[in-house]
């Protein structure tokens, strides 16, 4: 049989009009998972492996990660991910993330677990001293700079302008002179 692919399109038109081919979708329907996706809340985020930005979509459902994609509207990766960034459900839902500050004291071979409170507290003493060590008012040529050279910072390639700004303006109330950021490492 000869058909033209005009033939063949006025051919398919009519088979599909007048009934299609005799198969229906309702067992496909009745049998299809419902997506997991449903009835969650989403989130856009940036991925925080690297310094390209790419755009990730965090699904939550009872204040747990169900899903993480990529977002198709973001302009850098438009849906794509690399695959650290395609990884980053495991972030979130892992049994070997650690959730609970540990600590280990000088000369000591055992971690022990303690509070927020208590974590945040000794990093606060620590920044505190090493400023106090190493804060410099004047140079060698006596003039004022107020600065330490006993701390240095280097920043998250997932941070945005404004939270750029603010650690920024942290570290410099500091006194810091040594920041980096990881995109330029």
């Amino acid at each position: 049989m000869d058909v033209s692919r005009r033939g063949f399109l006025k051919l398919s038109g009519a088979t599909l009009a007048a009934g299609g081919l005799g198969v229906s979708l309702s067992p496909a329907r009745a049998h299809a998972k419902e997506l997991k996706t449903r009835f969650t809340k989403e989130s856009l985020t940036v991925c925080p492996y690297c310094s390209v930005g790419c755009g990730i979509i965090v699904s939550v459902r009872d204040g747990k990660v169900i899903n993480t994609e990529g977002d198709p509207d973001n302009p850098i990766n438009q849906g794509t991910l690399c695959p650290k960034g395609g990884s980053i459900y495991q972030m979130a839902n892992n049994k070997n993330r650690l959730d609970k500050p540990l600590y280990r004291a000088p000369f000591a071979t055992e971690w022990k677990e303690i509070s927020w409170e208590e974590a945040l507290d000794k990093i606060a003493r620590n920044i505190k001293t090493s400023r106090d060590k190493s804060f410099k008012a004047r140079n060698a040529k006596g003039e004022l700079v107020n600065r330490t050279e006993g701390i240095a910072s280097v920043g998250s390639a997932a941070m945005d302008n404004e939270e750029c700004w603010l650690y920024q303006k942290f570290l410099r109330g500091l006194g810091l002179v040594y920041i980096e950021h990881q995109a330029r490492i």
